[in-house]
């Protein structure tokens, strides 16, 4: 049997503080993804549900500013009897702000880890691709 390597202690250096998202972009970011959600987004997500339907469904999709992350997120709705509560909020995509109107493009896998796909987009490509890729989409 092989001799089991004994723990050490390593250096961890902390990691830097996120830079400060100017004002002016924060402005831009929400009013383009908020007209990315009501042109594209809502109308391919949010469906009227059958009225004896027992799966959970999208009712409403949002954006919003958390620190330098910016998230696109749904709120579903629980319509089972046996439900804990009749509605619950689930995020889906993440713009991380990297300073110099540079964005990572990031998506919720379904093990709630959110995985960094694009580094270095510019605004207008992040959401392209957004637009286009459905790994992006709730």
């Amino acid at each position: 049997m092989a001799k089991k390597i004994p723990k050490r202690w390593m250096y961890s250096p902390k990691r830097g503080a996120n830079p400060k998202v100017p004002e002016a972009l924060k402005q831009e970011v929400i009013q383009r993804a908020a007209a990315l959600l009501d042109s594209v987004l809502k109308p391919a997500r949010i469906v009227s549900p059958p009225p004896e339907m027992q799966w959970n469904y999208i009712v409403n999709l949002y954006v919003n500013w958390r620190g330098s992350y910016f998230y696109f997120g749904s709120t579903w709705r629980c319509p089972g009897p046996n439900c804990i509560s009749e509605f619950f909020d689930a995020k889906f995509t993440r713009l991380e702000y990297e300073g110099d109107s540079r964005f990572s493009l990031a998506y919720m896998r379904y093990t709630n880890q959110w995985i960094t796909v694009f580094y270095g987009l510019t605004l207008d490509e992040c959401l392209v691709e957004i637009e286009k890729n459905e790994l992006f989409w709730p």
